[in-house]
């Protein structure tokens, strides 16, 4: 992995830096003392955009959550990782979608599980779906789907930048991507838990801005796993 690491005390640069090095070798390490040089380094190409950044919520200049803020309106796929001393900073931080928290008096026992919990997810993130479209044969990645609609005796696959159809049944389809971040909301869509950005009370909206509805009969179950998902 790429992993950026992000704060203004310098111990705790190293020490992260250090625990990294010694419990994840073979990982590319960056570190940086505020969020101003982190994102000019990625907006200059001095570093490429990491897979993980790992960030103090509280930082004087630009906090933590103002360089989420700027990483997503670039639309950048690192997942975010919250450090901090604050506890009660992490309800505020909801918003901007952090993959993960590490409370810095728990820092190495809660560091090691989070950064496995990333290369899980990056892994994920690499997974294809295949499915014949017509008389082609398509390869798709995983996070690229934003949700499967039923149509008929179709599915029409809507993703990031383009729509496809196939003949299949969303129970199929549902059962292929166990596991994979996936939820069935309605008896007409499942969805990518990754797309998911505001959990409303009988619908949901995604990071593209569309609304897909939420059945009464998946409610409960449903909110339940996109919270877990969102939270976690």
């Amino acid at each position: 992995m790429n992993i950026a690491v992000c704060d203004d005390e310098s111990k705790i640069l190293e020490e992260i830096a250090d625990f990294i090095n010694k419990d994840f070798p073979g990982n590319k390490v960056a570190t940086f003392s505020d969020g101003e040089s982190f994102l000019s380094a990625i907006k200059t190409g001095l570093n490429s955009e990491p897979d993980v950044l790992l960030i103090d919520i509280d930082m004087p200049g630009m906090s933590g959550m103002e360089v989420a803020a700027a990483l997503a309106s670039e639309k950048a796929r690192t997942l975010i990782v919250f450090v901090t001393a604050h506890d009660e900073l992490v309800y505020d931080s909801f918003k901007y979608h952090p993959f993960a928290f590490v409370r810095k008096k728990y820092l190495e026992d809660e560091l090691r599980n989070v950064l496995k919990d990333c290369q899980k997810e990056i892994v994920s993130r690499n997974k294809q779906f295949i499915f014949q479209n017509a008389s082609q044969t398509i390869n798709l990645a995983q996070s690229e789907i934003l949700y499967f609609e039923g149509q008929a005796n179709y599915l029409a696959i809507h993703t990031t930048g383009d729509e496809y159809r196939m003949r299949s049944t969303m129970t199929a389809v549902e059962k292929e991507l166990e596991n994979c971040g996936f939820l069935r909301i309605h008896k007409g869509f499942l969805v990518n838990l990754e797309h998911v950005k505001i959990l409303k009370t009988e619908n949901l909206e995604l990071d593209n801005g569309e609304l897909l509805p939420i059945g009464k009969s998946y409610s409960d179950e449903a909110k339940k796993s996109i919270l877990r998902y969102m939270r976690r």
